[in-house]
């Protein structure tokens, strides 16, 4: 069950000002109480009302007729009924909201026990949102870590497994599970923490594949120092882009097509695809495993084992385990192709 915190909060809300009311309205029936019965001042009416709600016990401030004590006894009644009233929906509440936090951490941490493959995403701002939905939008995992809880209901709201804590420290990471993630966006607003990330993500998972933002160049070297796989600057990038699209739009036009980032009635994405041992492509040609004819997709690339790119691969080229397919095509085509390459 996932918490809502912003509906909880809503019904704290309102039930407080449910139990103000009622005492208010407790008040104010005593004080023309004894202001009608007793034709008291204004103040001394109130002073007496609200000792007698809050059964403080002072004793009568004026002598009190018959009717003044048949009054003063149901006002009672009503003051100790409206008390008992208040801390009962005051106690109820508060054990929802506690019951509630309980339970979300237990399932939170249920689920982090058995998760693996995920990305791991710090920062829960606007690049860092961008970041998880184009993640959940290709179908992978994500855990989401924000040390401010406003920015992390974002995360909860949405689904999204979400740690409210220092990304900077190793425990932090660890709950995260770093040790099987698939990698880690850093996309918090100032390089000194992206620093800090990476340096904590490289050294308790040196393998993991880290992908920062930063503001400036010379962050850029410094993250790349610290062992960022990849280093985007957002400014630069969106200059870069704007200058394209003045330059070549159609080209930009059909990328964003491509990388869906752009939505149209063409779904087409460029997607990368391991070669396993054991698979249909391994230690074939292009030519023999047909991939345009069954798939519909395009082979832009292959990343040799070795590290090196072939572009534009001809038809003889042969397809060894290790290598990575860099291939275009129709989304549902290029997910058909991905699952049966993994034997899924």
């Amino acid at each position: 069950m996932r918490v809502d915190l912003e509906r909880t909060g809503e019904t704290l809300k309102w039930r407080f000002l449910a139990i103000t009311g009622v005492l208010l309205v407790a008040i104010v029936i005593g004080t023309l109480g004894f202001r009608l019965v007793e034709s008291w001042p204004l103040f001394d009416s109130f002073y007496m009302a609200l000792m007698t709600l809050t059964t403080v016990g002072y004793g009568e401030i004026h002598p009190l007729s018959f009717h003044g004590r048949m009054f003063a006894s149901f006002l009672m009644l009503v003051g100790v009924a409206s008390v008992f009233v208040s801390f009962a929906i005051l106690g109820d509440t508060l054990l929802r909201l506690e019951l509630a936090d309980y339970f979300g951490r237990r399932r939170r941490t249920r689920m982090l026990q058995h998760i693996a493959g995920h990305y791991i995403v710090c920062g829960a701002g606007r690049v860092g949102r961008s970041v998880v939905l184009e993640l959940r939008r290709g179908g992978a995992q994500v855990v989401l870590i924000d040390d401010n809880p406003e920015r992390a209901k974002w995360g909860e709201a949405i689904g999204v497994i979400t740690l409210t804590a220092d990304a900077s420290k190793d425990e932090t990471l660890r709950e995260a599970r770093i040790d099987t993630a698939a990698g880690l966006v850093s996309a918090i607003s100032t390089d000194a923490e992206n620093v800090y990330v990476t340096l904590s993500a490289k050294v308790l998972n040196p393998s993991l594949h880290v992908a920062v933002r930063a503001s400036d160049d010379q962050a850029e070297e410094k993250l790349k120092r610290a062992g960022a796989t990849t280093v985007l600057t957002p400014y630069l990038h969106i200059g870069h882009r704007l200058a394209q699209s003045l330059l070549r739009p159609h080209v930009v036009s059909f990328l964003d097509v491509a990388s869906a980032f752009d939505r149209t009635d063409l779904d087409l994405a460029i997607e990368q695809l391991p070669v396993a041992p054991g698979s249909f492509l391994s230690s074939k040609t292009l030519q023999e495993v047909h991939l345009g004819r069954t798939y519909g997709v395009i082979v832009l690339a292959v990343r040799r084992r070795s590290g090196t790119m072939e572009f534009n691969p001809q038809a003889d080229a042969r397809l060894d385990a290790g290598d990575l397919l860099i291939a275009m095509g129709e989304r549902l085509k290029l997910k058909q192709l991905e699952t049966e390459l993994r034997g899924k």
